[in-house]
């Protein structure tokens, strides 16, 4: 990575959570008012003309309410993002039903909005049937679901490579090799009175992997040298894994499932299908409802665990 890029960064990073809720702000705002142009345009065409507030409610409540999920958009594009070989069913049909969520959200709040703005006005608004008319709002909401989210996804994707993937310089450091076997030497045949021979004792087991106890790692045209212990935990970035040490983030190019074969097994625990702990850094456990929970970590940050991995996690904190 250039050095000019690596300032941009750091000077970025500050401003960062300013620049991306502004971004959608203006975003949604300037859509609603291209938006409303068109709408009062097509108005005027129309036997029954339109009130312009009314042209105001309709297109502003529709982006109000989008701009008010976008937190919402940005949590699934970072559950369903990680695409795995085999699982194309499990990924399309998890957005399918996150935008049948998301439309029926919004559509619920364009009416609440609308219902409020036409009772201060003096009138009241007729939505002109849920079962239809909900149908064409989902057309249209599909549209900007795709939209909205890959367009996450691509600002996500940038800011990784703008920021410079850290990877790991060192490899663990391979296991002392055997010795080759020697053939057998021919021996004569016993004689019929010579006592049995014992049984051969098996073979001894192979040595547990060696794992690595640092990581030297480079970001931003940096060196780091990383200790194993020294992790808090761990989250899946796509294909990325994200190691969360003291308060600084290093993203690897590995699936979360390769890196933890080379950590501690009885130090860290997979919590979460996109988490892992390091159990040495869990400052409470806090139950939810439905038997997930949430961690509390050391460093101030909360994990979420899974009913599914909690046993594992009793487990290796006992």
């Amino acid at each position: 990575m250039k050095a000019s890029h690596r300032n941009l960064y750091e000077r970025y990073e500050p401003i960062r959570r300013y620049v991306e809720v502004g971004f959608w702000i203006v975003l949604m705002a300037l859509q609603g008012v291209f938006s409303t142009m068109v709408a009062a345009v097509d108005a005027r065409a129309r036997a029954v003309p339109r009130a312009t507030w009314e042209i105001v409610t309709w297109e502003g409540s529709s982006h109000l309410v989008l701009l008010m999920l976008i937190p919402v958009f940005v949590a699934i594009e970072r559950r369903l993002a990680p695409l795995m070989p085999g699982r194309w069913v499990r990924f399309v049909a998890g957005h399918v039903a996150a935008s049948v969520a998301i439309s029926v959200v919004h559509v619920a709040g364009m009416f609440a909005v609308r219902s409020l703005v036409y009772a201060l006005m003096g009138s009241r608004y007729d939505f002109g049937g849920w079962t239809g008319q909900w149908g064409y709002e989902y057309l249209k909401d599909v549209r900007v679901y795709i939209s909205i989210v890959f367009g996450i996804w691509a600002y996500r994707l940038f800011m990784l490579r703008l920021q410079g993937e850290a990877r790991v310089l060192d490899a663990p450091e391979a296991g002392v090799s055997d010795p080759p076997e020697t053939a057998p030497l021919p021996s004569s045949p016993a004689p019929d009175d010579a006592p049995p021979e014992p049984e051969a004792s098996p073979p001894p087991l192979p040595p547990p992997p060696t794992r690595p106890e640092r990581f030297l790692v480079r970001k931003l045209r940096r060196e780091f040298l990383i200790a194993a212990t020294d992790i808090d935990w761990l989250q899946a970035e796509g294909n990325y894994v994200g190691l969360h040490v003291n308060g600084h983030d290093y993203l690897l190019r590995a699936t979360l499932t390769d890196f933890l074969t080379q950590l501690d097994p009885a130090r860290f625990v997979r919590v979460h299908r996109s988490h892992a702990v390091n159990l040495a850094r869990i400052k409470e456990i806090e139950p939810l409802d439905g038997g997930d929970a949430r961690l509390h970590m050391h460093d101030g940050t909360t994990v979420p665990c899974s009913r599914r991995y909690r046993d594992a996690l009793r487990a290796g904190a006992g």
